[in-house]
């Protein structure tokens, strides 16, 4: 038995710790990839209270952590060759979060890794952790149920063997175990927490497959160590502990610090497969410097643990044969947008939605796949792959609803997100929906935020969850593994409501979606709603007025058309005010006005500054001019101007900011840039952003340099702009961009 590691972490006044520590452990535990980015995940399939067979502890260890030379004696594996202990300190405080697994290889062969947890939402899954693992102590559960695992009585049986070869041949396993001299209970029984878990390890085309490895992990609360036991089959197929690879984890205080540790077993025969079971080296440097730093973070998090709706090793292998299949894609991107971020971002959305499908028709017992339409405003990638994959796509026309569609999906939908769960319900009461909201739009206009306890993103998905209850769904929330900020997704399955209540259900919509009218930032707000096209003259136009979101065949009978009037036409209004985005956007920047125009308002506003100088100033001094508010520098144009500004690029400041190399717009006042000033604010930078692109260096003539009395106040081989035509350098290439309207 060896120590490979041991860090101080610091905790004054032990405000986080013990329980810290066991918020720490759960992440690695329950989410083992935040911290190796090789594996995919873990699936935990069973749990239960264990208890220790009693004997004599014949190698008591010291609660602060022995020395490693105090293991070689006390175990039986021979002479330690593992690596000698690592003593570190670490300073807990917000850390920068997971980074790559053990360094072992390339961990894939194409394309940027597939993303796993954010950096901070390790530390927000250790700040909401309890001191327990997931499920109830003591009694045998099931954590996730899918293919291949194990009951929970197996897992007994699995432990009842383990334990009664600790009582025979193994007292060295059993004191490893125990750590003996830590704490005993009273009754002389130590319980423990016994945990049956599945890893997970991504699928790699050009690599040999490695399936899925179980371990059993004994947690240990009361002398503060938890302990993972690798299983193998022997060559009758019956699972055994792999003991070679033993590990545990511990929590020790001495003298007033507090000390974790990483402890091997039998170091010497420990064998690595760079996946499952990384390097010894890997666990006590990489691993415990996050466990470290997860035991004092404070952080929460208001989202699930990603992938928590479908089965994590199916979506491995799917997320791999998607990439395979489609790497080519990144070579011949016509976007200019990041070929690697897109295209394998549709891949993955369009891996979890298969097997989302999969899954449900194996839970409907059904063999047909599912119909979709995709109502986003993305750029038809994901489209093209679910329907290469056998999946039916639909083209959405000028009708807004969908009766014969099994699913609506909202990838980029921007305005249409909160309308797509209305149009799921009331396309068929068979519908669902799957939205990966991003801009945030209300029903009407932008979406504003009503409780400032809560971020945007996450008030707004609670309001389109609120909207999906609202239409009589029960709206699930997961996680998506793709390269954006914004990946969660709200999936709408099943209805809260059976089909006969679909009439007064739909009355319930209708004034759910009324009641927003009036949100701050809805453009329709205080006016009345006007009655859709085909509706009775007179009717009333309020919540309760004639099928005013009616727009679906056949729906105005089961509402009762006979008291409500005729029914809607499909294209008629929901909600007055609604304006969908203009097919070409029109660019709100100088890139529409031209050239001319601006570089006359900037040497008109840059000769206003420059007249503004303060008084007593140094004749051989630069002059830098002084400063005035936006207000008034719109004062000395004329309204022409400021018209024009407002109306093509959206206004002074607008343009003032656009001119960096010139001005310095802070705070609603304007100066002239000192350059001076950049250098040192330079050099705290990190040094990739303080290097000068030698694409763009040189380029451009130096405004100071031609248009400046005193000239630019930085020599020629220091300013990044050239000082007369004769350093003046051809402007490198560009893709091709948006065309300003």
């Amino acid at each position: 038995m060896a120590e490979v590691a041991r860090v101080v972490v610091r905790d004054p006044g032990s405000r986080m710790l013990p329980g810290g520590f066991w918020a720490a452990v759960a992440v690695w535990v329950e989410k083992p990839q935040v911290a190796n980015k090789r594996l995919c995940g873990v699936r935990l399939e069973a749990r239960r209270s264990v208890s220790l067979p009693q004997t004599e502890h014949t190698h008591p260890r010291p609660s602060t952590g022995p020395e490693p030379e105090s293991f070689a004696k006390a175990g039986g594996c021979g002479p330690d060759s593992g690596p000698g202990p690592i003593r570190r300190s670490f300073d807990g405080g917000p850390g920068t979060g997971p980074s790559a697994g053990p360094e072992l290889g390339r961990q894939e062969a194409q394309g940027r890794r597939q993303p796993e947890e954010e950096p901070g939402e390790a530390a927000a899954a250790a700040a909401a952790a309890t001191p327990q693992l997931s499920g109830t102590p003591g009694q045998p559960g099931k954590a996730a149920a899918r293919e291949g695992d194990l009951p929970a009585a197996d897992l007994g049986s699995l432990w009842d063997a383990f334990a009664r070869s600790l009582a025979g041949d193994n007292r060295e396993a059993l004191a490893f175990l125990t750590r003996p001299g830590a704490g005993s209970p009273p009754e002389g029984r130590l319980e423990l927490d016994l945990v049956l878990r599945t890893v997970i390890p991504k699928t790699n085309p050009h690599c040999p497959l490695r399936g899925p490895r179980r371990e059993m992990v004994v947690q240990d609360v009361l002398n503060g160590a938890v302990t993972f036991l690798p299983l193998e089959e022997d060559d009758e197929g019956n699972l055994k502990v792999k003991m070679s690879n033993m590990y545990q984890i511990q929590l020790s205080h001495s003298e007033g610090e507090w000390f974790i540790s990483v402890l091997i077993f039998c170091p010497e025969r420990w064998h690595s497969d760079g996946t499952v079971y990384p390097k010894p080296t890997w666990l006590g440097e990489e691993l415990l410097a996050k466990l470290a730093r997860w035991c004092v973070e404070t952080r929460q998090s208001g989202f699930k643990s990603t992938l928590s709706l479908i089965s994590i090793m199916k979506y491995s292998k799917a997320y791999q044969a998607l990439k395979e299949k489609y790497k080519d894609m990144v070579k011949v991107w016509p976007e200019v947008t990041d070929p690697e971020k897109f295209v394998y971002e549709d891949v993955a959305i369009a891996a979890y939605l298969l097997i989302l499908w999969e899954e449900e028709r194996a839970e409907r017992r059904e063999t047909a796949r599912q119909s979709f339409v995709d109502l986003g405003c993305g750029n038809g990638l994901l489209v093209h792959i679910l329907s290469n994959e056998g999946e039916s796509a639909i083209t959405p026309n000028d009708k807004t609803l969908f009766p014969d569609v099994d699913w609506l999906i909202g990838n980029h939908s921007d305005e249409l997100t909160p309308w797509i769960p209305v149009i799921a319900a009331r396309s068929s009461y068979d519908c669902r929906f799957f939205v990966l909201p991003c801009c945030f739009f209300d029903f009407v206009g932008k979406f504003q935020r009503m409780q400032s306890s809560k971020t945007q993103y996450r008030g707004y998905l609670d309001f389109i969850t609120e909207v999906g209850s609202a239409c009589g769904f029960h709206v699930e929330e997961d996680c998506l593994r793709i390269p954006s900020t914004k990946r969660v997704c709200l999936i709408g399955k099943s209805r809260t409501y059976p089909p006969t209540r679909e009439a007064s259900v739909d009355e319930e919509r209708t004034r759910y979606i009324n009641s927003r009218r009036g949100r701050p930032g809805s453009p329709c707000s205080g006016g009345p709603a006007l009655p859709p096209p085909g509706a009775a003259p007179g009717s009333a136009p309020g919540p309760e007025g004639p099928g005013a979101l009616d727009a679906r065949p056949g729906h105005a009978a089961e509402a009762g058309a006979g008291q409500r009037g005729p029914r809607a036409p499909t294209e008629g209004l929901w909600l007055s005010g609604f304006h969908p985005r203009e097919k070409a956007e029109r660019l709100r920047n100088c890139a529409a006005l031209p050239r001319e125009f601006v570089d006359r308002v900037v040497l008109q506003v840059a000769h206003l500054l420059l007249g503004r100088s303060p008084a007593g100033g140094s004749a051989q001094a630069w002059n830098r001019g002084g400063s005035l508010s936006l207000a008034e520098v719109a004062g000395e144009l004329d309204r022409e101007t400021l018209r024009r500004l407002k109306r093509e690029c959206g206004g002074l400041q607008t343009l003032l900011r656009s001119s960096p190399q010139v001005f310095q717009v802070l705070n609603g006042r304007v100066r002239i840039r000192d350059w001076r000033e950049e250098r040192p604010r330079k050099q705290e930078e990190p040094e990739v952003k303080r290097r000068l692109s030698p694409d763009t260096f040189k380029t451009r003539i130096c405004w100071f340099f031609a248009h400046h009395p005193d000239g630019c106040v930085l020599p020629a081989d220091c300013c990044p702009f050239a000082h007369g035509p004769g350093e003046l350098r051809p402007a490198p290439r560009t893709r091709k961009k948006k065309t300003a309207l």
